[in-house]
């Protein structure tokens, strides 16, 4: 496919880079990376980008200082900044320098494909949207909480290698939609991509199932059939249900693993096992384990890198991003297009989801055909939820641990003291604030007052320290107000 646009890419995350480059590819651009502005200017002398995308903080410099000096020389040039220093100063600084478009960290892959094509399309590069195959259009996953941005992370990490994965999480989640996000990014993608349901196979036809069969093999073998291990030569292997894999079967599994080979049912010959294994599960495996009915060793061996997806009341911030891109899908099968309001979304955000996006995607397949307005109000919602469990007002324990998480839970018990209605404006600044205040005293208080110190271990400038502290009311000699 002809390039499309010409995109220079300049972030010190690996995981974030490879992440933009494979969705830009995706798209047909031609897309080179730099993890610093040295290497940033090594790469202009030589490509000249369409559009730049760049983040604020690297190691070697501030890339929006950069941004008047290129966009001088290069006149034109859309400059799409991306920065974790989410404060209403740095969107503002942004524009001043000239910068096309401001994302904050963490951001939406689909928003920033789309300021790309944006700036594409303002340069007279493209003329419209190009249209995204039903495989690309499932890629970013939906999601802009910090949990799913974990989950984002990983999949990076993973998509670049052939370790095996182990996805964890509730039934409805969208293990397998994670399964096919890594195949469709690594170097497997061209290969296939081939799903098993343990769960749902007969025990006595999982082998034969998995490695295949020779003719004669047992009664109804008429001929030799290929295996899924055989179909999926060269490329992804998903094992869904995992946990419900007999015990023989799992000894057959391992040895597979561990050699590299296996034979089919009746034969002798050895195949190698050219694939990638991802398994995933909604069960407790070490509990399996300690109750005997699922391998230790087999554990160890899928439980390469793990990959815990949230549900669905964890993610609450989420529900209306999700509600619309169901909705928007609805349309496109031809069903009705329909809009979600504010408070229905707030009314779907307090629910408990047991059948988690799953769930939700029935539901706004539903509303799509019952729902007469164009936009479904919280009555609708109401209706359709009545007799069905709101969330518990016992904060839920989310998968992962850490401050993101801690935040997020935070956030979900804050809203939900509102009900239907909202807080009041001006949370973005308020919550940055709580967060960015205890942030600094304790750095200040680690360093014992040394503000160059606590400058370099932030990350930020000396002078942007001293004016942080001085607004927030912060004793650099011990870091409390």
């Amino acid at each position: 496919m002809m390039a499309q646009g010409k995109i220079l890419v300049v972030d010190d995350d690996d995981a974030i880079r490879l992440v933009i480059n494979e969705a830009l590819r995706r798209e047909g651009h031609d897309v080179r990376t730099a993890a610093s502005v040295a290497e940033q200017a090594r790469i202009l002398e030589e490509f000249e980008p369409d559009v730049l995308v760049t983040d604020v903080i690297l190691p070697d410099g501030n890339g929006l200082d950069l941004v008047p000096e290129i966009i001088a020389r290069r006149p034109g040039l859309p400059v799409i900044v991306l920065s974790a220093q989410n404060t209403l100063a740095t969107a503002v600084r942004a524009t001043e320098q000239g910068a096309f478009e401001y994302l904050p960290k963490p951001f939406d892959l689909d928003e920033l494909c789309q300021a790309v094509r944006d700036g594409l399309r303002r340069r007279g590069i493209i003329a419209a949207q190009p249209a995204l195959s039903e495989a690309d259009a499932a890629l970013p996953l939906i999601g802009r909480s910090p949990a799913m941005q974990e989950v984002y992370r990983t999949i990076a990490r993973v998509v670049p290698n052939d370790l095996t994965v182990l996805i964890l999480g509730e039934s409805g989640t969208g293990k397998e939609l994670v399964a096919r996000a890594i195949h469709d990014l690594g170097a497997r993608k061209a290969a296939p991509f081939i799903a098993i349901n343990m769960a749902a196979i007969p025990r006595e036809l999982i082998e034969a199932e998995l490695f295949g069969h020779e003719r004669g093999a047992f009664t109804g073998a008429q001929q030799r059939s290929a295996g899924r291990f055989e179909q999926a030569a060269g490329g992804t292997l998903f094992l869904d249900e995992i946990g419900d894999m007999p015990m023989d079967a799992q000894t057959r599994l391992l040895r597979v693993l561990q050699s590299g080979e296996f034979t089919t049912v009746g034969g002798s010959r050895s195949i190698k096992a050219d694939v990638r294994i991802i398994a995933a599960t909604n069960k407790d495996l070490p509990a399996l384990i300690a109750s005997g009915q699922f391998r230790e060793d087999l554990y160890f061996r899928l439980n390469v890198v793990p990959i815990s997806l949230p549900a669905l009341r964890q993610r609450p911030a989420d529900v209306g991003l999700l509600s619309q891109h169901f909705l928007d899908r609805a349309a496109a099968e031809g069903l009705p297009r329909k809009g979600i309001s504010s408070a229905a979304v707030a009314r779907l955000s307090v629910y408990d989801w047991p059948g988690n996006v799953r769930e939700l995607e029935n539901l706004m397949r539903r509303l799509a055909v019952l729902v007469r307005d164009d936009v479904i109000g919280p009555e609708i919602v109401e209706q359709q939820l009545v007799g069905r469990p709101a969330r518990s007002e016992t904060p839920v324990a989310v998968v992962r641990s850490g401050l993101a998480s801690s935040v997020e839970q935070h956030l979900a018990n804050y809203f939900s003291e509102f009900g239907a209605n909202l807080p009041p404006d001006g949370l973005y600044d308020r919550i940055l604030e709580e967060v960015e205040r205890p942030l600094l005293s304790a750095t200040m208080a680690a360093v014992r007052g040394n503000q160059l110190r606590a400058a370099k271990l932030l990350g930020i400038n000396r002078n942007t320290l001293r004016k942080k502290l001085t607004d927030l009311s912060i004793d650099p000699a011990n870091g409390k107000k």
